[in-house]
Order: C-alpha cells, then structure tokens, then sequence
C-alpha cells in the first residue's frame, strides 16, 4: 500500500475515533493507528479493511462483524442508523403525529448497548420509542411491532451469524403489517443513514432518555397466542421431546409457551439452554451446519425421545430431528420436509374450516415446489417468492409460508415473519397427533410422499473469502450458460436479474430440466457463499434419491 493509499484510512480512522462513544472500539482503533504510523502493514491493511467501504444497509438491514470502523458493526454505526431510520419515520409520517418504533435484541455482545443506543437516538429524535423490557426471541418484537400499533420496529441481532457478528433489522407497521423491509423503503432509509454519516457528527445526535419500556404484557400476548396455534391434543403428556436453544434466547419464551399449551416439558440440553454470546459449545451457532446439534441428539439418544427440537439463537428459525430405527439413531430433517408438512397442516385446516377462497401458501423460489402440489390439491392458491420473508410474508391471502432455510411462518395475523417458536408448537401439535394414532412424524413424511410424490432437495454450498468468486461464477454461468446437468438435458433457463413474469428482480438463476428437476444458482443474502439448491421429484424414494445424487455431483463440479 503506498503512502497515499494509506492515508485515506488514517484520516477516516482518526475521524471515527472522534466520535466513537465506546471504549473498547476506541482503544482498539487507537492501537491500530499507532501501529500503522509506525509502519505496520498489516494494520494498514486492516485499518483499509475497516474504513474501504461502509457496511451497507439493504432490505436484511445491517449485518456484520463487531469492531472500530464504517465496515463493522459498532455504536458509531448504528447511532447513524438509528438517526437515519428516525428522518425516514418522520419524513413517511403524514398525520403530523410522532412516529413511533418498537426495538428488540437477542443475547450477542453488544445487542444490548445498540438497542438502547437506538431508543435513546429515537427519542431525541422526537419519535416515540418502546424498548422491550428484557432480551428476547427476534418474533417478539416482529409481533409487538403489529400489538402496539408502530410504525417500525428494530431488531438488534445477527440471528445464526458467527459469535463475532451482530446486525440491524427493521421492520415497518402500518401497511407492511409489520414486515421486514423491501424496496424502495431500504433504499430510502440507507439515503437518510448516509445523509447522516456525511453530515452529523455522533457525538452531536439528539438524545434522550425519554424512551418507554413495553410492559410484561406485551410478552404475555404473544405467548397467549402463539400457545393457540396448536393447543395440545389429548394424550400430548406422553410426548417426549428434547429441546436446544443454541445458546440464544428461545427457551424463556418457548419454556411458557409449553406450558400454556399444555404440552409436557421437553428434555433440555442444558449446556445451550441459556443465553451465552460466545456459543462455546458449537462451532457455528446455526442447527444447519454439522455437528451444531450433536449435543441434543446425544440427549434424544438418551432419553429415547419422540422428537428433536432446536432454535437458533434469536429463536426465528426451528430445526426438527426423528429418531430413525430402534437403535438410536436420528434423523435431522430438511427445511423443506417440515415445511411441507407445516403447509399440508394449513391447507387441511383451511378446508375443514371452509376457508380455501382466497387463501394461499407461499414459499421462496428455492424451497421444494412440492408446496405448490399441496396447494393445488386442496384448492389454494400458491405464491414462489424470492428468498427471504420479506417476500414470503407479503404474499396475498397467505395461511402459511416457509423457505428451506428452517424458516417457517405459522400464523401469520400474529407474526409476519419466520417465528421459530410458533413453528415449534404447530409441530409439538402434529407429533402428538401422530403419536396418538400410532404413528410418528417420519410417518406422516411418508404418508405425505404418497399422496403427493417424493419431493427430495439438496443444497451444494461454497463459501468463500473473497466475494469476487461468487460474481465469478454467477458471470461465468450467463456468459456460457451450462446444456445439461447431470446428463439431463436443461428445457428451460431463467436469468431472474431480468425477469419476464413481472417478479422483482434478483442475482438467481434457475434452471428447469427434461425430467422436471430443478436446479437454482443463487449468491447467499446474508453469507459468504454460493448457494446451489437442487429439487427432484420421482414416484418412489429410491428414484428420488439416485437423481438427487447425480444433480449433487454436477453441482459440486459447477464451482471446482
């Protein structure tokens, strides 16, 4: 790097330090610039990491690692966020009231401390700000944002990110009927937000602590409500179930929620039951990635367990495990497999309720499209959205949506967005329901295949360091787009960066074969990774499964 590249750093690193109210991030940086001014390459180089670019804000908020400068997540950064998001509130407002805005966090480092940041900056900002009274599950405050009638609310958590993340996300009341943000809302408050970095100083910002906090019974109501999603059936007590929050915060809110709905207390696994921002006891704090579970299966194994059940950290997202032979073994299942079965209960439900007019479920465009054959059987319409709930939750009519990501949205005139916690519940229902009548929920999947087909998915993923190899590959495909995959021959090619259905845009391409498979090639919204998704649908689960490993080769051999 030479000395003019250098510089720019510098400056903005000194710059930041000014306004910098954390002394921690403070004294980190301090000892950045002291080492660059004497020479140090590798604090150069860091400290151009760190103030090269400006952690962007988009319709998944902001989301990033902990630390001193623009490119971390850090006070500075979200005190300008804060104050950006309260110009949009005020400049959207059209009744001459104040803005109002609801604001959550979860367990990691720091949720804390930008979560009252946010209030206090709200409320110096003259909105009226609500803090919620204690960490909780992101779908607390995606439901309190619709129970106290705000116009927005924020959620400080980085969900099933490494431990050095944290991140930003919001969500808009009114007519979003408190969903996440989409265009052109992101695109608006990122302007005000940059407004607010080029012309505001931090330490300058309007504070006050005039903010509220949301009583105790803002958490009773969606506990009361989420608990009815799947009161216990008769002969639930004899369930056993054992339960990991992945060191987040679910179990609290899900512990009461149980116990409402009558159902019996799950064998946890205590070592992750609570609330801790270092994730000691997993690599990797997400119930997708191997080995995240082994501690609860461990459990499952020991007690002879019914079923598996785990949250990730800020409880938005539910992991399903069966036991698989009389041995112990289990079974983690897909994303798509509880989803359809999720979405089979919805659309049974809405036709003993005579409720299919109108009605829908919906799904990302990467999840199985088996539940588009379960809508059309019983009458409903079917929405593929974008990835993301964003999407999903907006979906019109909609009775259920879910993305193969274990996301899952269960009652949506509660929650607009995946709630782990909800989905739980429904799937505590079907167990019980099952074991009732003799059967399990690995047989109500095979139960499912036969009357709609044997739908399998796969997923080949690669993550990367250097972001330039995702564009790569995904300007390698359009510039010399692929003939066959695993020798079948490709019958139709979408490039959704320029759709022709009239669906938003977006970095996907997906690709329809001879025999009916599917497969998508899509950069992850919130990962470092290049993600493949492959769908195959056959009459038996052996046809099923010789297709899906034949698309699994092809797709690992797409990115060597």
């Amino acid at each position: 790097m030479n000395g003019a590249d250098a510089a720019a750093p510098l400056a903005a690193a000194r710059d930041w330090l000014a306004q910098d109210p954390d002394p921690q991030t403070r004294a980190e940086l301090e000892a950045l610039i002291a080492s660059a001014d004497a020479g140090d390459a590798a604090a150069s180089a860091d400290l151009a990491d760190r103030f090269g670019a400006r952690l962007a804000f988009g319709t998944a908020g902001l989301r990033g690692a902990l630390g001193a400068g623009s490119n971390r997540m850090n006070r500075v950064l979200v005190a300008q966020a804060a104050a950006g998001l309260a110009a949009y509130l005020r400049e959207r407002a059209d009744d001459g009231a104040a803005p109002s805005v609801v604001i959550g966090y979860d367990g990691r480092r720091n949720s804390d401390v930008f979560a009252r940041d946010s209030a206090e900056i709200f409320a110096g900002a003259g909105l009226r700000a609500i803090l919620l009274p204690r960490l909780l599950p992101t779908p607390v405050l995606a439901f309190a944002v619709r129970h106290l009638g705000a116009d927005a609310g924020v959620m400080v958590t980085a969900s099933h990110n490494p431990p050095e993340d944290n991140g930003y996300k919001v969500y808009l009341g009114g007519a979003d009927r408190g969903a996440q943000i989409v265009s052109p809302s992101d695109a608006e408050i990122a302007a005000h937000i940059e407004r607010v970095a080029t012309t505001e100083r931090v330490p300058l910002l309007p504070r006050s602590t005039g903010y509220e906090t949301a009583p105790e019974s803002v958490v009773d109501a969606y506990a009361r409500a989420t608990a009815a999603v799947a009161p216990a059936p008769a002969g639930a007590d004899a369930l056993r179930w054992v339960y990991t929050a992945m060191h987040g915060v679910g179990w609290e809110t899900l512990s009461r929620i149980v116990e409402r709905a009558g159902y019996p207390a799950p064998h946890n696994v205590e070592a992750q039951l609570h609330p801790d921002a270092s994730f000691p006891t997993v690599s990797f704090p997400n119930p997708e990635e191997p080995g995240a579970m082994d501690l609860a299966l461990e459990e499952a194994r020991r007690v002879r367990a019914d079923l598996v059940l785990a949250n990730d950290p800020d409880a938005d997202r539910l992991a399903v495990a069966v036991p698989v032979d009389a041995e112990g073994g289990y079974r983690v299942l897909s994303g798509n497999e509880v989803g359809l079965l999720l979405g089979w209960r919805a659309a049974r439900a809405a036709r003993d309720a005579g409720a299919t007019a109108g009605a829908s479920l919906a799904c990302s465009l990467v999840s199985s499209p088996g539940l588009g054959e379960i809508a059309r059987h019983y009458g409903l319409d079917f929405h593929e959205t974008l990835t993301g709930f964003k999407w999903i939750s907006r979906a019109p009519g909609i009775l259920f949506g879910f993305e193969e990501a274990l996301g899952y949205l269960v009652n949506p005139e509660t929650v607009r967005d995946k709630d782990g916690i909800s989905a739980a519940i429904a799937v505590l229902g079907l167990a019980a329901a099952a074991r009732a009548e003799g059967s399990s929920l690995a047989g109500m999947l095979e139960e499912l295949a036969s009357r709609f087909g044997h739908f399998r998915s796969g997923q080949v993923s690669v993550r990367v360091t250097d972001l330039r190899i995702i564009a790569d590959v995904m300007a390698r495909l359009r510039a010399q787009p692929p003939s066959e995959f695993g020798g079948v021959g490709i019958l139709r090619a979408d490039d959704l960066l320029r759709p022709t259905d009239g669906t938003v845009p977006g970095d996907v391409l997906r690709y329809t074969l001879d025999d009916g498979s599917r497969v998508i090639v899509r950069p992850s919204g919130t990962e470092p990774k290049l993600k493949i998704y492959l769908d195959v649908r056959a009459d038996s689960a052996e046809d099923a499964a010789g297709r899906l490993a034949r698309l699994e080769e092809a797709a690992r051999a797409l990115v060597s």
